[in-house]
């Protein structure tokens, strides 16, 4: 099972772990768990962390009322793990909202 498999397989098993972390950004910024989820459920795959720990984790693309949205999460053998989600700004992202502006010097 590749990566984007195993996300939509936990996403069909609706085995998301929330961090407090999580919680705490989404509630600033007006993003609600069922925006999180339709990203993580629908959306695409834009980075990926391999190495981090202490599940690999990627960064996903998706959109909630045509507003883009940025999903980070974890992915363990049973569980996806919620890290992050905020709306991507024009100062660090380009129009596409996939491309850093500060990758492509």
């Amino acid at each position: 099972m590749n990566h984007v498999e195993k996300i939509n397989h936990l996403c069909s098993l609706d085995a998301f772990r929330w961090t407090e972390h999580i919680l705490d950004r989404i509630a600033k910024r007006n993003i609600s768990r069922e925006d999180v989820k339709l990203v993580v459920a629908s959306g695409e795959v834009i980075e990926d962390y391999p190495d981090d720990y202490p599940h690999p984790s990627c960064l996903m693309l998706g959109f909630s009322d045509n507003n883009p949205i940025h999903v980070v999460c974890g992915v363990s053998d049973d569980e996806l793990w919620m890290i992050t989600a905020y709306y991507p700004s024009e100062e660090e992202w380009f129009d596409d909202n996939k491309t850093r502006r500060e990758n492509v010097l």
